[in-house]
Formats: C-alpha cells, sequence, structure tokens
C-alpha cells in the first residue's frame, strides 16, 4: 500500500514541476483512503508556508472538520523539512513516510531531528522508503535543479 500512495505523492511532485515548483508531492492517508493530496505551490500562491505538506494537511483538517489527522499516515516524496516535521506532530499524523532523504534541508534524519527533540510533543512512526521510488524522487528533484542552474 506504500507503494501506491507514493506513486499519487510522485505524481503530484510531477505537476508541482510542470508548475515550475520544486517537485515535491504529498498525500494523506487513513487506511486505504485518500483523504488529501497536493504539491508544492509556493510561487502560484506567493506562499512560504505551501508546501505539498503543509497544503494536505490544512486540506485534510478541513475535510475532517479537525485539527487532529490521527491514525492517518502521511507520504512525502521529500524529507520534510523542519516547518513541516511541526506541522506533521502538531496534526498528530501516526505515520511518515518518505521517498528520498534531504540532507541540506531535512529535519527527521538531518538538521534539527526534529521529532527527536524533547520539545517534541508528538513522534510519528517515521519511514524512509528509499529503492526504486527514492531514487525516481531524487532523480526528478536533481533534474529540476540542473535545468535551473
Amino acid at each position: 500500500m506504500d507503494e501506491s500512495f507514493m506513486q499519487m505523492a510522485l505524481e503530484e511532485a510531477r505537476a508541482a514541476a510542470t508548475r515550475g515548483e520544486v517537485p515535491v508531492g504529498a498525500v494523506l492517508a487513513a487506511g486505504e483512503n485518500v483523504i488529501a493530496r497536493a504539491g508544492n505551490r509556493i510561487l502560484e500562491l506567493h506562499d512560504p508556508t505551501a508546501h505539498a505538506e503543509i497544503l494536505v494537511l490544512r486540506e485534510a483538517a478541513a475535510a475532517l472538520g479537525n485539527e487532529r489527522l490521527l491514525g492517518t499516515t502521511l507520504y512525502v516524496t521529500l524529507e520534510p523539512c523542519t516547518m513541516c516535521a511541526g506541522a506533521i506532530s502538531f496534526a498528530r499524523v501516526k505515520g511518515l513516510v518518505f521517498a528520498t532523504d534531504d540532507p541540506k534541508g531535512g529535519a527527521v534524519l538531518h538538521g534539527a531531528n526534529f521529532f527527536d527533540q524533547p520539545t517534541c510533543h508528538w513522534r510519528p512512526q517515521v519511514e524512509h522508503l528509499g529503492g526504486a521510488l527514492g531514487d525516481e524522487a531524487s532523480d526528478m528533484l536533481k533534474a529540476f535543479f540542473k535545468a535551473r542552474r
């Protein structure tokens, strides 16, 4: 099941790249049901917080009528940054699955190691998927940034 949700997240990342956004996509699911999906829209919305993860959390909270997203799993193509890790914690997301790590801006395995901090009140179960899907997410990001240099 992780693979099918991550494929959806990769579709969102490809759509973000088509819009000229950094190709990151996210899907929030509860069991087998997709609650929300989005790709980055920072440029489009002129909003520095419009990361895929934040957009998905906002959409899901509105759809469910609750800021607590208990029992959900977030699938994202790139290791979340500190802002997104904080939002994931505040939303009480049960699980976080990401395809590729981000040594420069990530905050789960790198940088702030947000979920390992004593000030973090909610820690999701974290899975770094890697493999072919991780390679696809990584290759998409590398191609995007190479084209802009």
